[in-house]
């Protein structure tokens, strides 16, 4: 009769590995609990027969605990203690050790961090749709608009110097452009479509005459020397378009020489003019001849039917 070898299965192996990695835990209880005794392994650890009295110490201290530790077990715990198998030993400082401990940390400082870093893209967001995404679409629509101003201006003047004007303007804009001084050829733009706006315009300068207003006020000059007497006299007036609507209008007000847009100012005019218009009034309230001025399409300014040094004030 042949005797048959037994073949280890897979339940033995099981059993086997489990067996080891129960002794493995328990030297390892072992070392610690020997770490935690200092006194004891500085008195036994130094001779073999010292250390056969540890190994019975050890074994009284498990009993007690009612743990039977096999005599092997606590030997290799032994060893191991010795060895310093199980000791952990600091990893040096190193740029990867403080990375890895700013990645273990990172559930304390991702949430504020993720917040800076959302709050920072909704600010880059909003500074990119309100500042850089106008700007670029001002600096790609520049040239167009200057083209399209040139042209309305040389298709609406009628004076040729208003023409050759505006081409010199755009040369000029051009020139910016190819520098990349697009704050000044934006400048340069708005300026010749502010041209091409008077130049379409049409309206009658009339003098106001309305209930409880001045049709017209006389000054002393700021400059006026003292003991003299000159004045300026001003018919006050309004431009009216083809509709009967007030029209507001860009006036420089040569007192002060600063420029804004009313709608009425006043018109400088001679003393005989000023005294004329007041007597028309006077007669019956009513100013027969209130118009002094004609602004047609195509002309920069009005041409009058008064004579008038063209000075112009803007308050009174």
């Amino acid at each position: 009769m042949t005797n048959t070898p037994k073949v280890p299965t897979a339940a033995a192996d099981s059993k086997v590995k489990a067996t080891k990695l129960e002794d493995l835990m328990v030297a390892m209880d072992v070392v610690d609990t020997l770490r935690h005794d200092q006194a004891v392994v500085a008195r036994e650890l130094d001779t073999d027969g010292r250390r056969e009295r540890l190994l019975v110490r050890l074994r009284d201290m498990y009993k007690a605990q009612g743990i039977e530790v096999p005599d092997h077990v606590l030997q290799e715990g032994i060893r191991a203690l010795e060895d310093e198998r199980f000791k952990y030993t600091p990893v040096a400082e190193s740029w990867r050790t403080r990375l890895a401990r700013i990645w273990v940390s990172r559930r304390r400082w991702s949430k504020p961090i993720g917040f800076l870093g959302v709050l920072g893209s909704l600010f880059s967001g909003y500074y990119f749709v309100s500042d850089v995404l106008p700007e670029q679409q001002l600096r790609s629509e520049l040239p167009d608009r200057i083209v399209v101003a040139t042209n309305a201006v040389i298709a609406l003047a009628k004076d040729p110097s208003v023409v050759e004007q505006a081409t010199e303007r755009k040369n000029y804009a051009d020139s910016l452009l190819a520098s990349g001084q697009y704050e000044q050829a934006q400048t340069v733009a708005k300026e010749l479509e502010e041209v091409q706006k008077t130049l379409g315009q049409f309206y009658t300068i009339r003098v106001v005459a309305k209930p409880n207003e001045p049709s017209g006020v006389w000054r002393i000059p700021p400059n006026q020397q003292l003991g003299q007497d000159a004045r300026n006299y001003y018919l006050i007036v309004e431009a009216v378009d083809d509709r009967q609507q007030v029209v507001e209008l860009h006036v420089l007000n040569e007192e002060d020489n600063t420029s804004k847009r009313v709608t009425q100012w006043g018109l400088r005019v001679s003393q005989d003019t000023f005294f004329a218009v007041a007597a028309d009034k006077q007669d019956d309230g009513v100013i027969q001849a209130n118009k002094v001025g004609i602004k047609e399409r195509g002309y920069l300014k009005p041409q009058f039917s008064i004579p008038t040094p063209g000075g112009t004030i803007t308050q009174w």
